[in-house]
């Protein structure tokens, strides 16, 4: 473990709307002093990263443009900080090892922000899957829709991105599905996008140990509503569902499903937004150093890297 203060001095690299979130959430959650902010857009805020390493902190929040996520973090971690990221932490596979590497090197808790993790929703269904109370989970389908794209102009640069819907939405999912399952080996993807430069649509395949995966994500969808969110596994010994209610990007719920039956597990208000951040600084607090489960972050985009068509 590597020590450090139990009230974390944090920076924050980009305090656009998510950046702002999980400072928001970090600062009320008082288990660590937000210590400084970079971003060129904020009057008085720092301009960049190596500004932030200037001073004295124990870990920074990033949040900028996705390409520039690797080359930022791994700065950060051998400059001896603690690093939350914003998804995705690379572009690929190969920068998200090296990132990994850099934290592992460094003993720094490194931690990427797939924030459905920490709905109520997710945990509930994890539990079940990690009881076994769903048996072999041999199927499990994928959605997430929105009814219009991101709108901030450097998504719309591919060299800025890294991709469209996938990368943006369907990351989350393929690291829902993988972390429920306790990550399976991955036998086969394939893949489909639709969409020039970026893709709109995607519908993938995933061939698991055990089973299959399916995944469609999209932007702009014809949808009737703002989001579909939906991740069902469903095993030997039941069903489960994680799905958003009424369109909403915020508000989810679980269901268990047993044959024709439905009984519903969790249902909304439940304030998630900021969950992943917050447990990132408090561990940081415990003076937690690197976590080999950083690692799952290399295996999420190696699936990407395959729907992309990057690697075989």
């Amino acid at each position: 473990m590597t020590a450090v203060a139990t009230r974390p001095r944090l920076g924050f690299l980009g305090v656009g709307w998510i950046g702002r979130k999980r400072l928001e959430a970090i600062e009320a959650s008082d288990v660590a002093d937000v210590a400084a902010v970079a971003d060129p857009a904020v009057d008085g805020a720092a301009a960049s990263l190596d500004e932030l390493l200037e001073q004295e902190l124990d870990g920074v929040v990033i949040a900028t443009p996705s390409a520039l996520h690797a080359e930022q973090a791994i700065a950060a971690l051998e400059g001896g900080l603690a690093v939350f990221c914003q998804k995705p932490l690379a572009l690929d596979a190969a920068s998200a090892q090296r990132v990994v590497d850099a934290a592992a090197a460094a003993d720094r808790l490194l931690a990427v922000d797939f924030c459905y993790r920490f709905t109520e929703a997710a945990r509930t269904v994890k539990a079940l899957a990690d009881a076994g109370e769903l048996g072999d989970v041999y199927a499990v389908d994928l959605v997430f829709h929105n009814a219009y794209g991101p709108d901030k102009p450097w998504t719309g640069d591919p060299a800025l991105s890294g991709g469209g819907c996938v990368i943006d939405l369907g990351i989350h999912m393929v690291d829902l599905a993988l972390w429920t399952l306790r990550f399976p080996g991955v036998r086969g993807v394939t893949g489909v996008l639709h969409g020039e430069p970026l893709e709109d649509y995607a519908a993938a395949q995933l061939d698991l140990e055990g089973g299959a995966v399916r995944l469609a994500c999209s932007w702009r969808l014809h949808a009737g509503r703002e989001c579909v969110f939906e991740a069902s596994f469903y095993g030997t010994r039941g069903g489960a569902s994680i799905r958003n209610v009424a369109g909403s990007f915020y508000d989810f719920g679980a269901e268990r499903y047993d044959g024709t039956q439905t009984r519903r597990l969790v249902d909304p208000p439940d304030a998630w937004g900021g969950r992943a951040a917050v447990d990132w600084a408090r561990r940081l607090g415990a003076g937690e150093g690197f976590d080999p489960a950083a690692r799952e972050n290399v295996r999420v985009h190696e699936v990407l890297d395959r729907v992309y068509g990057r690697t075989q």
